[in-house]
């Protein structure tokens, strides 16, 4: 046993050191700039608790076979190791291999956590990996700095009673979050680039010299790919002189030339200058 544990806390480092990778995403996965309290938000909809009701018996009875199937699994698991490392567990018993597998179990399922903390449905892949209605480029960069004015969207709501969720006059949400999954990417590239310039008509000056800061810390040039990203609203709000809004970005990303894949969760905070016609929107913060 006391060559098993030896083993199990060399796996245990490997594991935390290899997930501690990561690929420099644009700011480098720091938070930056001006910060807000951000929640999801949810369209308001007549409640249905009657479908609730019955569909709560099947979630829970899947849970449970989910939680059988890893127990099982990771019995199985222990078994595996204790025949793979042969003579280091000579004389083991049948307590050990359940001891074995319930840490196996314990592992896999502490590691799947971390990573869905941080994650999206892998749905999202088909529909934010391109495959969207492509535009030209300067259309949609003028649909994200300027905002879309051909409808008003309504029906919403925070699920946080503490976060604003007030859109601007003749705000297009769908319109400004498809832009922004594109602008999303632009960025990226340029942040991949060190192009600071192009950076530049997208934040604002004082964010800029906090980028060019952290920028100045990396290797001239970055291969970090978006593999897929999501937008959503997270908070919005306006007066007479300003509108903010704060867009969550959630999806995965990889390095290229590492082999290091990571998950996207980045807000980013909006402002626009009402007082000034077709002002754009800047983004003042960043949180990571």
């Amino acid at each position: 046993m006391k060559r098993f544990f030896t083993v199990f806390a060399l796996i245990v480092a490997v594991s935390f050191t290899a997930s501690h990778a990561e690929a420099k995403r644009f700011g480098g996965g720091k938070s930056f700039g001006k910060s807000f309290k951000t929640a999801p938000v949810r369209k308001q909809q007549p409640q249905q608790t009657d479908t609730i009701r019955k569909q709560n018996p099947t979630a829970a009875s899947s849970a449970k076979k989910g939680l059988m199937g890893g127990l099982l699994g990771g019995l199985l698991a222990g078994g595996l190791l204790a025949a793979f490392f042969g003579g280091a567990f000579d004389g083991i018993q049948f307590m050990d291999i359940l001891i074995i597998g319930v840490i196996a179990f314990v592992l896999f399922k502490l590691f799947k956590a971390m990573r869905a903390n941080k994650g999206t449905p892998m749905g999202h892949r088909e529909s934010y990996a391109g495959n969207s209605p492509r535009q030209p480029q300067q259309q949609r960069q003028q649909q994200f700095r300027q905002g879309a004015t051909q409808q008003q969207s309504s029906g919403f709501e925070s699920t946080d009673s503490d976060v604003p969720f007030n859109l601007p006059p003749n705000f297009n949400m769908n319109a400004f979050l498809n832009g922004s999954r594109d602008h999303y990417r632009i960025i990226q590239g340029a942040w991949n680039h060190n192009e600071l310039e192009k950076i530049r008509e997208y934040v604002s000056p004082a964010l800029l010299v906090d980028l060019t800061a952290e920028r100045a810390k990396l290797s001239e040039e970055q291969h970090t790919e978006v593999m897929y990203v999501d937008a959503e609203l997270v908070r919005a709000d306006h007066d007479a002189n300003m509108a903010q809004l704060s867009i969550k970005f959630s999806g995965r990303y990889k390095d290229n030339v590492e082999g290091v894949e990571e998950d996207i969760n980045d807000v980013w905070h909006l402002e626009r200058d009402l007082r000034k016609p077709n002002a754009p929107w800047l983004i003042v913060g960043i949180q990571a």
